[in-house]
C-alpha cells in the first residue's frame, strides 16, 4: 500500500488496544490530576483533543461543544467518524474498543495520526470510565453507528441505527457523581478559555461553545464562536490586548525546521514583565523545556548581535543578559512533535533535545529578517533592551538588600511579623492581613504554634505597573520576602526563585470582604503571579472566606458568607437580627479564629492556574492603565466574582 493509501485508510487496523482500564474508576487521579474541578473539566478537554487531532491530520474543521441542562457535555466534529469494523484482535467494533480499553486509539498507529494533542494521553475510554453514562454516534460511510456505556461498560453491541450524508463523531457523557463528589457544575468561562486557546494554536478550526443551561433576554442560549485566520499572531493580540505596544505588528514565524513544524509570534509592549507562553502538541508547557531554552537561546543570540552591530550599547559599561532581552516581551511558542517526552513535577516540561535547535533556528531566522525590514522597530527594541538593563543594575542592588535581610537570624525577620513557634515549614501558615487593626485581632485570635501574623500597611505596590527595582525596594514587598524566606536571583538567571528555605507551606492572603478589600487581594495576588508564580503552581497561596453577616435571635447565632445564606438564615429563625461585617476589625479575636483562622471550620480557597495566558490576560487588565475593558470585565463578572478552589 502506498504511503499517500496508508494516511487515508483509517480503519479498525488502525486501533492498537494497549492496556485495560479496570482501575481507572479505582485511581481516576492518577489518569486526569484530580476528582475535583479541574478533572471535571479535563474530561471535556480528552475528547474535544480527538476532535483536534482529527483537525490536525487534516480531516475536520468543526468542533462543537455543548453543556446540556444536566451538565452533561456533548461534543460533535466533522471528522471521518471514528472506525466501527470489527478489531481483528480484540474480536469487536473498533469503536467499543476506543471507547473501554485505556490507551487504545489511532493516535498510536504513525499512519493515522503524525502528531496527536491530549493531555495526558488517556483518551476518551477515560471519559468512559469515569460517566454515569455516554453514548457515542458515529456518522461515518453513509451510515450512522450508535453504543451506549454506563460506567465504562458497554450496555449493547454498537449497531447502526440511520442512514446519512454526514460525517463526524458525537459523544455525550454525564460524569459519575460517586467519583466527582466535590462539584458536577461545569464552567462556562474555564471551558470557554480552553476552547479559544485551542482555535488560536489550530488555525482554520472553528469551535463553537453553547451553554444550555442559561438564556438571555431574547430567550438564547449563551453561545460563543472562536476561530481564527492568523493562529499565534492572533493570540499574542489577544493576551496583549490590556498592554500599550512598543513596535508596529507582531513579530511571526511559521514553518517546519528539522520535520518538527514550529509557529512563534511575539511582541514588545511597554511593560516590564516577561510572558512567555509554550505548547507541545496543543497542551500548556507549564514548566518549559526545550522549545522555551531554543526560544531564548534564538532571542538572545539575534538582538544581541543587531544591538552590537549597531552601536548602540558601546556606552554601556556592564553586559545586556537574556532577561533584558525579554523585558516587555510577550511570546507564544508553539510545536509539533511526534512523540513527546515530557518530564518535571507536572509532567509539562519538554524533554526532546532535537526541538531546541529547530526553535532556536526558526527565531534567529525570523527576528533577523523582522530586524533588517523594520529598522525604526529595532532601534526601539534594543532601546527597551537597554533601558532593562539599566534597571535590572538598579534592581541587583535592591535586590542584595532584600537577600540580606533574608538570609539573616530570626533577628532579621519583619518587625511586624509576630511568627509562631512551629519549625517545620509544612505546618506553617502565614496569614497576610490587611491593616494594622485587623493585624492585631488576628494576632490575638491566632493558634501560636503553627499561625503567623504579617500586617500589611495598606495597599501594596502594583506590581504590573512597576520597574523591577521599585518593587525590590518596596517596604511591604521586602517584608514578604523576608518573612516566607524566599530569596531570587541566581549567578545564571536574575529572576530565579529559591524555595529551599521557604518558612510557611501555607500562605494565607486574609482582607476584608469588600471591594477595598477585593484590590488589595488583586494586588497581593498580581505580585505572587509575576514575581512568586511558583508559590501559587505548588500550591501554596490561599485566600481566607471571613463572613459577610453574622444572624443572631437570642442565643442562637450562625454566620452567612452569602447574601443567600443570610436570607435562608434569617427564614429559618423566624426573624433575626443582622449584623454586616465591612471589615476584618469589626470581628473580635474569637469571631475570626471561629470564622475565618480556625482549621476544623473554616474555608480556605486555594488559588491555582489553570490557563497561564488568561491569567496573565487577566492581570494585566484588571491591574494595567485600560479603563474600557477592566470596566468590562467586572460589570460583568462583579456577580460571579470568586476564586475558584
Amino acid at each position: 500500500m502506498s504511503e499517500e493509501a496508508k494516511k487515508h485508510n483509517y480503519s479498525a487496523d488502525s486501533i492498537q488496544a494497549l492496556e485495560g482500564m479496570e482501575h481507572v474508576r479505582m485511581r481516576p487521579s492518577m489518569y486526569i490530576g484530580d476528582v475535583g474541578v479541574r478533572g471535571l473539566h479535563h474530561l471535556v478537554y480528552e475528547v474535544v483533543d480527538n476532535s483536534i487531532d482529527e483537525a490536525l491530520a487534516g480531516h475536520c474543521d468543526i468542533i462543537k461543544v455543548i453543556i446540556n441542562e444536566d451538565n452533561s457535555i456533548t461534543t460533535e466534529d466533522n471528522g471521518r467518524g471514528i472506525p466501527v469494523d470489527l478489531h481483528k484482535k480484540e474480536g469487536i467494533s473498533a469503536l467499543e474498543v476506543v471507547m473501554t480499553k485505556i490507551g487504545a486509539g489511532g493516535k498510536f498507529d504513525k499512519d493515522s495520526y503524525k502528531v496527536s494533542g491530549g493531555l495526558h494521553g488517556v483518551g476518551v475510554s477515560c471519559v468512559n470510565a469515569l460517566s454515569e453514562h455516554l453514548t457515542a454516534t458515529v456518522y461515518r460511510d453513509g451510515t450512522i453507528w450508535q453504543q451506549e456505556y454506563e460506567r465504562g461498560k458497554s450496555l449493547y453491541p454498537v449497531k447502526a441505527i440511520g442512514e446519512t450524508d454526514l460525517r463526524g463523531t458525537v459523544v455525550t457523557f454525564k460524569p459519575d457523581p460517586t467519583i466527582f463528589k466535590q462539584t458536577l457544575e461545569y464552567s462556562y468561562d474555564t471551558l470557554a478559555s480552553r476552547l479559544r486557546e485551542l482555535a488560536y494554536l489550530n488555525k482554520g478550526i472553528t469551535i463553537t461553545l453553547i451553554d444550555k443551561r442559561v438564556k438571555n433576554e431574547e430567550g438564547e442560549h449563551d453561545v460563543e464562536t472562536f476561530h481564527s485566520d492568523e493562529g499565534l499572531k492572533e493570540f499574542v493580540k489577544f493576551l496583549d490586548g490590556n498592554r500599550e505596544p512598543i513596535i508596529t505588528e507582531v513579530i511571526a514565524f511559521e514553518g517546519e525546521k528539522n520535520d518538527i513544524p514550529v509557529e512563534v509570534a511575539m511582541i514588545y509592549n511597554t511593560s516590564y514583565s516577561e510572558n512567555l507562553h509554550s505548547y507541545v502538541n496543543n497542551i500548556n508547557t507549564h514548566e518549559g523545556g526545550t522549545h522555551l531554552s531554543g526560544f531564548r537561546r534564538g532571542l538572545t543570540h539575534t538582538l544581541k548581535k543587531y544591538a552590537d552591530s549597531s552601536g548602540l550599547t558601546d556606552k554601556l559599561k556592564f553586559e545586556i543578559s537574556g532577561d533584558d532581552f525579554r523585558e516587555g516581551l510577550t511570546a507564544i511558542i508553539s510545536v509539533k512533535v511526534q512523540e513527546p517526552q515530557f518530564e518535571g513535577q507536572t509532567k509539562t516540561k519538554l524533554g526532546n533535545r532535537e526541538v531546541s535547535a529547530s526553535v532556536s533556528q526558526a527565531v534567529s531566522e525570523m527576528l533577523t529578517d523582522y530586524l533588517e525590514e523594520h529598522p525604526e522597530d529595532a532601534k526601539t527594541i534594543v532601546q527597551k533592551v537597554i533601558l532593562a538593563a539599566q534597571a535590572r543594575h538598579a534592581a541587583q542592588k535592591a535586590r542584595e538588600m532584600v537577600q540580606r535581610k533574608t538570609v539573616m537570624s530570626i533577628g532579621g525577620l519583619p518587625g511586624k511579623l509576630s511568627d509562631c513557634s512551629e519549625q517545620d515549614p509544612s505546618k506553617c501558615e502565614v496569614f497576610l492581613v490587611e491593616g494594622d487593626s485587623a493585624g492585631g485581632t488576628a494576632k490575638q485570635g491566632r493558634d501560636r504554634a503553627f499561625q503567623a501574623i504579617l500586617p500589611l500597611r495598606g495597599k501594596i505596590l502594583n506590581v504590573e505597573k512597576a520597574m523591577q527595582h521599585k518593587v525590590f525596594e518596596n517596604e511591604e514587598i521586602k517584608n514578604i520576602f523576608t518573612a516566607l524566606g524566599v530569596t531570587i536571583g541566581t549567578e545564571e538567571d536574575s529572576k530565579a526563585l529559591n524555595l529551599s528555605k521557604l518558612r510557611y507551606h501555607k500562605v494565607v492572603i486574609m482582607c476584608d470582604a469588600d471591594i477595598d478589600g477585593s484590590h488589595i487581594a488583586t494586588l497581593i495576588l498580581t505580585f505572587f503571579f509575576r514575581y512568586m508564580k511558583e508559590l501559587i503552581e505548588n500550591g501554596h497561596i490561599y485566600i481566607a472566606t471571613p463572613p459577610l453577616y453574622l444572624v443572631k435571635k437570642g442565643a442562637k447565632k450562625e454566620y452567612a458568607w452569602s447574601d443567600s445564606e443570610r436570607d435562608g438564615l434569617v427564614e429559618q429563625f423566624g426573624g433575626a437580627s443582622i449584623q454586616r461585617y465591612k471589615g476584618l476589625g469589626e470581628m473580635n479575636a474569637e469571631q475570626l479564629w471561629d470564622t475565618t483562622m480556625n482549621p476544623n471550620f473554616r474555608t480556605l480557597r486555594q488559588v491555582n492556574i489553570d490557563n497561564g495566558g488568561e491569567a496573565d490576560r487577566i492581570f494585566s487588565m484588571l491591574m494595567g492603565d485600560e479603563v474600557p475593558p477592566r470596566r468590562e470585565f467586572i460589570e460583568k463578572n462583579a456577580v460571579y466574582a470568586k476564586i475558584d478552589a
